[in-house]
């Protein structure tokens, strides 16, 4: 009971650091990208924090597989190098012995990851998508503010407009600059008005002011006077777009009645219920892989649950691929990566129980294995 307190203990202290350090390397690299698209103007620089928290929250079940994996490793790990594990052998304890205690720290956290992959990454993809779907869908009303320099959504448009009384509908000292068919147009006035136009669009009439048309290098630039120039605001409706694989909930998925999209819904679903699997087969497999002979006190180990991570995740997204392009029935391609996990996990617990004998005799029941 003390080993399982002790052991316990460790666990939890040791998964909050890791985890607590991929989140921050997960959320410094998010920043460095949306901020990217902000700056490219493909999403809203207002919703950069939002788009990094659900990115962040989206990937939250592959943070807490790699946490708890890296967490048992490096806990069994510093036992076997101080020489703890001694003492736990010398109580009559194997190594099969801390499956269970190891077990029943990994199976909220793996009950966690599965709620997470099957809820809550499709839910935090679909809020993404919409944020940004509708920032690029942004009327070119949204851009009319007081004392702000606003472009339009295909950067084909930008206005400036110093006063503005929403009240009245009145504008004073706007700046419109818009390219068509290569050309440059630039529209300045003193004072304006928003206009509302039949079907709900809209339009600001410019009165007063001066236009200029085309480059001033070239022979055909003009500079034109008018009492009254209208320019249209494109007043679109922010369409939501049909959800991807990746954003349709569980339900969904396995309604899905295309036929075109029946394999991409059947692959995702498989890697949602695939990743708590692997969490299990990894934390089994980090069991016997943190041995350390305590007179060498290498981290080999290490180097080897890096590989042996990259591998099963890569099977994975692999299997999904081979699924989502009809190659490999789903039911086929379920269960071989997770079987084979469980397998070496087995066999590598099973040579460790008895490293004195060879790795063939291991394998073999105790009644045979002594002879």
């Amino acid at each position: 009971m003390i080993f399982h307190q002790a052991l316990r203990r460790e666990l939890s202290f040791t998964t909050g650091g890791v985890f607590l350090v991929l989140v921050t390397i997960m959320i410094t690299t998010l920043v460095i990208r949306i901020l990217g698209f902000a700056a490219n103007g493909a999403v809203n620089p207002e919703d950069a924090l939002v788009l990094i928290a659900l990115a962040t929250i989206g990937y939250m079940a592959v943070l807490l597989t790699v946490s708890l994996f890296v967490a048992v490793l490096i806990v069994l790990v510093r036992w076997y190098k101080d020489s703890e594990m001694i003492v736990w052998f010398a109580s009559g304890l194997s190594i099969a012995s801390l499956i269970r205690p190891i077990l029943r720290f990994a199976t909220p956290l793996i009950v966690i990851i599965a709620l997470l992959a099957l809820f809550v990454w499709p839910w935090a993809n679909r809020e993404s998508t919409i944020i940004s779907q509708r920032f690029k869908q942004r009327s070119d009303v949204s851009m009319v503010a007081a004392g702000q320099f606003r472009e339009s959504a295909k950067a084909e448009r930008v206005f400036f407009i110093e006063e503005l009384d929403v009240d009245k509908g009145e504008v004073k000292n706007i700046f419109s600059a818009e390219t068509k068919n290569g050309r440059l147009s630039v529209a300045v006035a003193s004072t304006g008005f928003i206009e509302n136009a039949a079907g709900g669009g809209k339009s600001i009439v410019l009165n007063n002011g001066r236009r200029y048309e085309g480059l001033p290098t070239q022979p055909d630039f003009r500079i034109l006077e008018f009492a009254e120039y209208v320019t249209n605001i494109r007043n679109k409706d922010a369409l939501e777009p049909p959800p991807r694989d990746r954003e349709k909930t569980v339900m969904e998925l396995l309604n899905e009645q295309n036929p075109r999209q029946l394999n991409e819904s059947r692959a995702e679903l498989l890697w949602r219920v695939g990743l708590p699997l692997m969490a299990l087969g990894l934390v089994l497999i980090a069991i016997p892989l943190a041995y350390v002979n305590p007179r060498l006190g290498n981290y080999t180990a290490m180097f080897y649950a890096v590989l042996i991570y990259l591998i099963y995740s890569n099977l994975l997204n692999l299997s999904q691929n081979f699924v989502s392009q009809g190659k490999i029935p789903v039911f086929v391609a379920a269960w071989p990566i997770h079987a084979l996990a469980f397998t070496i996990a087995f066999l590598l617990i099973r040579n460790r129980i008895n490293p004195s004998l060879k790795w063939w005799r291991r394998q073999l029941p105790s009644f045979l294995a002594n002879r």
